[in-house]
């Protein structure tokens, strides 16, 4: 059975799959990064797993992967396979692709997590079937993918997609990215668990448990609950405004609280629009998976391409 690596890489966990050519998870598997070494550590335990995969792949299938797709955070030079900087992971200018091609002995595609996780729901989860969708994960930052006809826009520096330094709050709150007002600093799940925190008094206080608050009738908690969904919605608006999305995908750490978001969401985002036209917004269908999957597709496409090129006169 043809399969490829995928791994997606977080700033603590590891996740791992073995993918089929039609996106069948076939294997999956899990690991700390051991960041608490240092970035060399984590690029060993990277380079360890996949090659234990490899050799797991070769004793169940009897043959080895065809390639290998990873997903990583921080700004990524897809084209040239590099990890230009991930704060959490201590990275910079790391050549990761070639790093682990020359371990693997495969074809190495890597990607950054949000587009590798949108580029699954689009095709595989909820945006299944839409030429154009845009996905959105509310995690500890904000940040987006752009999908268009089945592929995810990296954009001209690799940069696309970064709704969550957008600023909908003008003079507002400072952002690490030195701006002020950006969205992430009021609908992140990060954003929501800190004015949570503050209003109930409990510094161990999380997003979720502000979303179970919201369910319980809580006016503080609809009070920062709302406040997240206003400002989201106004950045949501000007990204649709701009791109026309069919379909606007909701993924991330805040999405699990489900209808409870995605429903004054919706409503907020329709009282906000005047000439655009409306996506349908719906949640994210494929939950951790989704980071394993896109990876997975990205060496699946790095194959075709190959098979292209080698065919073109």
């Amino acid at each position: 059975m043809r399969h490829v690596i995928a791994l997606d890489v977080g700033g603590t966990g590891m996740k791992a799959a073995l993918v089929g050519a039609d996106g069948a998870l076939l294997h999956q598997a899990r690991r700390a990064t051991g960041r608490e070494r240092g970035p060399e550590a984590v690029v060993a335990a990277i380079l360890d797993f996949a090659t234990e995969l490899r050799s797991y792949a070769a004793r169940r299938f009897g043959e080895d992967p065809c390639a290998a797709g990873l997903a990583v955070p921080g700004i990524v030079d897809e084209a040239h396979g590099t990890a230009v900087y991930a704060a959490n992971l201590g990275w910079r200018d790391l050549p990761l692709r070639d790093l682990l091609a020359a371990r693997l002995g495969l074809p190495v595609a890597l990607g950054h997590d949000v587009r590798t996780g949108g580029l699954a729901e689009g095709r595989l989860g909820a945006g299944r079937g839409a030429d154009r969708f845009l996905f959105v994960a509310l995690g500890t930052g904000i940040a987006g993918a752009i999908g268009l006809d089945g592929r995810v826009e990296a954009g001209a520096h690799g940069f696309a997609g970064e709704i969550g330094h957008i600023v909908v709050r003008p003079g507002g709150t400072d952002c690490p990215c030195g701006q002020r007002g950006c969205l992430e600093r009021y609908a992140s799940a990060a954003a929501v668990s800190e004015a949570w925190a503050a209003a109930c008094g409990d510094p161990g206080a999380d997003a979720a448990d502000c979303a179970k608050a919201v369910e319980s009738g809580d006016p503080r908690a609809r009070a920062v609950w709302q406040t997240a969904v206003d400002t989201l919605a106004d950045g949501l608006v000007t990204a649709l405004t701009l791109l026309d999305p069919r379909v606007l995908i909701i993924g991330g750490g805040l999405a699990e609280a489900g209808e409870t978001l995605i429903t004054p969401l919706r409503d907020a985002v329709r009282r906000r629009v005047t000439f655009q036209k409306l996506p349908d917004i719906v949640p994210a269908a494929l939950g951790d998976t989704a980071g394993s999957l896109g990876a997975g597709l990205l060496a699946w496409d790095l194959l075709d391409r190959t098979d292209r090129t080698e065919v073109t006169p």
